[in-house]
């Protein structure tokens, strides 16, 4: 897709406004908040980078810059897909499980959750066309993953008292609290196998949106 036509930098001004918005709302609004404030979760460290990623792509469409940023985009998108999987699954056992202080406001929930990655995958999927090379963001997505096992683990957790339960405290997510080391440890190391998954989901998606475009440059409708 031509990325420096005017309805792709409208899109693509949408996604970053929209992002940089809840990203300083999330700031605005972190007072009296445990250690970490809204990075203690990891929405806000894909919402951080899907707001760097949307101003890079934003960038690119005005000619500013010549980096594509694809490792950039196809690490959002990952961590994206993770947020959305990872929230819903546990909001619809027990909201409590995940909203550690209380109920999310209707339209901060949904953006965060559902059109805010919704935007961005979109984005790097069939305008930027980033998923060509998943393989080129296995390192850095799972340096992002390790670097927030051990943020929350060695930063949040021995700083904050809440949110608290039957095991430990001071973890960002409440569910986290009922479990053990060792059952964390499993935790975080099956999610990094998921988000494996994902990359290489997304790595057929981008195969799959080439092949359909490379068929209808070479059969064009009459």
């Amino acid at each position: 897709m031509e990325i420096r036509t005017r309805p792709v930098r409208i899109y693509r001004w949408i996604t970053l406004v929209l992002a940089l918005a809840y990203l300083a709302w999330q700031g605005w609004t972190a007072t009296n908040w445990p250690a970490g404030g809204p990075f203690r979760y990891l929405t806000i460290w894909a919402l951080t980078l899907s707001a760097y990623s949307a101003s890079r792509m934003l960038a690119l469409s005005y000619g500013r810059i010549t980096r594509r940023h694809e490792v950039t985009a196809i690490c959002a998108s990952v961590l994206n897909v993770m947020v959305v999987f990872l929230y819903w699954k546990l909001f619809f056992e027990d909201p409590a499980l995940v909203n550690g202080n209380g109920d999310i406001p209707f339209l901060e929930q949904y953006y965060l959750h559902a059109l805010g990655p919704a935007l961005q995958i979109l984005d790097a999927g069939l305008i930027a066309r980033a998923y060509r090379r998943v393989w080129r963001g296995v390192l850095p997505l799972l340096g992002i993953i390790l670097a927030y096992v051990a943020w929350a683990e060695l930063y949040v957790q021995p700083r904050a008292d809440m949110p608290a339960g039957p095991v430990t405290s001071g973890l960002p997510y409440p569910f986290l609290n009922a479990l053990d080391w060792p059952d964390r440890l499993v935790f975080y190391a099956s999610n990094g196998v998921v988000a494996m998954l994902v990359l290489g989901a997304l790595g057929l998606l981008g195969l799959g949106i080439g092949r359909l475009l490379h068929a209808e440059k070479a059969h064009p409708p009459a």
